[in-house]
């Protein structure tokens, strides 16, 4: 199955009071028919059935014979699949001055996301150096788009797209709908 597709039946299938429901019943019952299902929570046997399928189509419970058990190992690898992001090492551009890469190492998660904006200067401009790298050159991105990408690294989007604006890196239409990177002696 296409992992995009996975993720949402997934999404689907979690986000629906009546399938979790079920799920909980098959959580703490173990096992449970259709008819078991109906009485316990008290649903039409049509919705218990589309319920089942969906769950079943999914792989988050499994039918044996005329009752229902919670495929517990597919849920776990399910969640752990979908929810699970593991992120990058941050690895120091070879190319960068020892001053630049003791700065980075200093405000850098192991994942390269920011521990702290440093306040000063000269430190932030090395931090921006190293965001403006996320930015494709001639290539445009809405606000939205550039919080994206930012919020990748810290959570202050903002701030840093206002810093990247103001250190002359990103560019910007007077309305903010557009952005892009500037190119290095371009301005």
């Amino acid at each position: 199955m296409d992992a995009t597709l996975q993720i949402l039946d997934f999404l689907k299938a979690m986000s629906h009071a009546d399938r979790l429901r079920i799920i909980g019943l098959l959580t703490t019952q173990r096992v449970a028919s259709r008819a078991d299902i109906v009485a316990t929570l008290r649903l039409p046997l049509r919705e218990v059935v589309d319920h089942l399928v969906f769950l079943e189509q999914v792989g988050v419970i499994q039918q044996k014979e005329d009752v229902y058990e919670l495929n517990a190992d597919n849920l776990a690898v399910l969640g752990r699949d979908q929810f699970e992001h593991v992120r990058a090492t941050y690895i120091p551009v070879p190319e960068l001055d020892q001053k630049s890469q003791k700065i980075l190492k200093a405000h850098l998660n192991p994942d390269g996301s920011i521990k702290e904006i440093p306040m000063q200067s000269t430190k932030l401009h090395v931090i921006l150096n190293y965001l403006i790298q996320a930015f494709a050159p001639a290539t445009n991105y809405t606000e939205k788009e550039v919080n994206q990408i930012l919020r990748r690294f810290h959570e202050d989007t903002a701030g840093l797209r206002r810093d990247l604006v103001d250190a002359k890196m990103l560019a910007r239409i007077s309305d903010g709908s557009r952005y892009w990177r500037v190119e290095e002696g371009a301005i």
